[in-house]
């Protein structure tokens, strides 16, 4: 175990090499911090860390910076979740109120988390898997043809168009409508199967047909848009941290194309739990000069989806962990008064 001082001197090191992107010395940090020691002391304390692997000194430079492993230290032991200001939260709130429908509400919450961080931001749409049933219409365009509209409790709308085997009235509609919504209003889609199943029966010989087109498109939707889907915004921002990666950016870029692999990475966040992967830690190769923040999201206290931002190890932990819990935060909110 390091002791006090030798943490205290790691935590300097990891905001003096964020703030400042140059590596730190010993005299360096004894004139910016009040360690309370002799530079003879920090050097040594220095050695302590490096031999122990949480600092590194570059082929270029006397200084040192962090590494994978005392940026993981400060992330668990250092590292308090830096509060938004009051003028930041307002901002917040304002930009995501405005918001017009789920589609509107991710693509504002990626553009805000880029911004805020300064890094790159990834929103995951909510999971019908974990969604439930708001609302479910239907709506006749001609005798013969219906439209599906399936609300979910986080917002989410969809649409089918459905052509029925014979006509089907406007009492047989309603009828079916209530039935319908009286069965699966406040379900888990995951649910929704069997509570429909023996609906076509309850209804007239002539109409089951059409009933049970309806029950398919809907059961259809849920494992059609089973796929999970993310927005991705910000990419431009990796372009200030060059000297970050220490070849070259193309793999990062290549890993932010696979959607497979940032949803593993969000994936790793607890249901509502901040999960904060530094480096190595990340198992795709192309990301390992990266660190991903990653909080979940949704209303109540279940996390419905995930969010958050990916960037180079060199980053403002504290800053960061408290914009995408402020965010995460917000976008919940919203989805329950929607």
């Amino acid at each position: 175990m390091l002791s006090e001082r030798r943490l205290e001197v790691l935590r300097a090191i990891v905001q003096d090499y964020v703030g400042t992107e140059e590596p730190v010395g010993s005299k360096a940090l004894t004139e910016r911090h009040r360690l309370g020691v002799s530079p003879a002391t920090v050097r040594n304390d220095m050695a302590v860390l490096e031999d122990e692997g949480y600092i590194a000194q570059p082929h270029t430079s006397a200084g040192r910076i962090p590494t994978d492993k005392g940026y993981r230290l400060f992330v668990d032991k250092l590292a308090g979740v830096k509060p938004l200001s009051s003028p930041e939260r307002r901002a917040i709130q304002n930009f995501l109120d405005g918001a017009v429908d789920l589609d509107d509400v991710v693509g504002r919450t990626v553009r805000l988390l880029a911004q805020l961080t300064r890094q790159v931001a990834v929103v995951q749409y909510p999971s019908l898997t974990r969604s439930t049933v708001r609302h479910v219409e239907l709506l006749s365009l001609a005798p013969a043809r219906l439209m599906l509209v399936l609300i979910t409790d986080t917002g989410r709308v969809e649409q089918r168009l459905i052509d029925c085997p014979s006509p089907f009235g406007e009492t047989s509609l309603a009828d079916l409508r209530a039935r319908l919504n009286s069965r699966v209003v406040g379900r888990r889609f995951t649910d929704v199967p069997p509570l429909v199943q023996d609906l076509p029966e309850s209804f007239e010989a002539e109409d089951r047909g059409t009933v049970s087109t309806v029950l398919g498109t809907l059961l259809e939707t849920l494992v059609e848009e089973a796929e999970e889907r993310l927005m991705i915004g910000g990419t431009a921002n990796l372009t200030r941290f060059g000297h970050d990666f220490p070849l070259t950016i193309r793999p990062v870029l290549e890993a932010l194309e696979e959607q497979v692999v940032l949803l593993k990475l969000l994936g790793e966040a607890n249901e509502s739990g901040m999960a904060v992967r530094i480096g190595h830690e990340n198992a795709y190769e192309g990301l390992n000069s990266t660190s991903v923040v990653s909080v979940g999201y949704g209303s109540g206290g279940e996390a419905v989806a995930k969010l958050g931002v990916v960037g180079p190890t060199r980053m403002d932990y504290p800053g960061t962990m408290g914009a995408v819990r402020a965010v995460a935060r917000y976008v919940g909110q919203i989805l329950a008064e929607s």
